[in-house]
């Protein structure tokens, strides 16, 4: 990431989530697909699998979000994109 930007709240809203304005910089490339389509099947919330992980956070809301994850889904992601 190369910038974050606190986004201002809007006034006379009650309840607002935080926004946040990114600029990315891309480093690599990735080489196989993973979105929807792939994570679609991983929905055992119990499983303890990185892509059930990010199938439930990416996905079961709105996608225009930023989310924590753990170090094995992290690692799993890394697997998609070339150096």
């Amino acid at each position: 990431m190369t910038a974050t930007r606190a986004i201002a709240r809007r006034p006379g809203i009650a309840r607002q989530t935080p926004r946040v304005d990114l600029t990315i910089k891309r480093t690599a490339t990735a080489w196989r697909p993973l979105g929807r389509a792939q994570l679609r099947d991983f929905r055992d919330w119990e499983d303890g699998q990185p892509e059930t992980e990010l199938n439930f956070k990416l996905y079961r809301q709105a996608t225009d979000k930023i989310v924590g994850i753990s170090d094995e889904a992290t690692r799993f992601i890394e697997a998609f994109f070339k150096q």
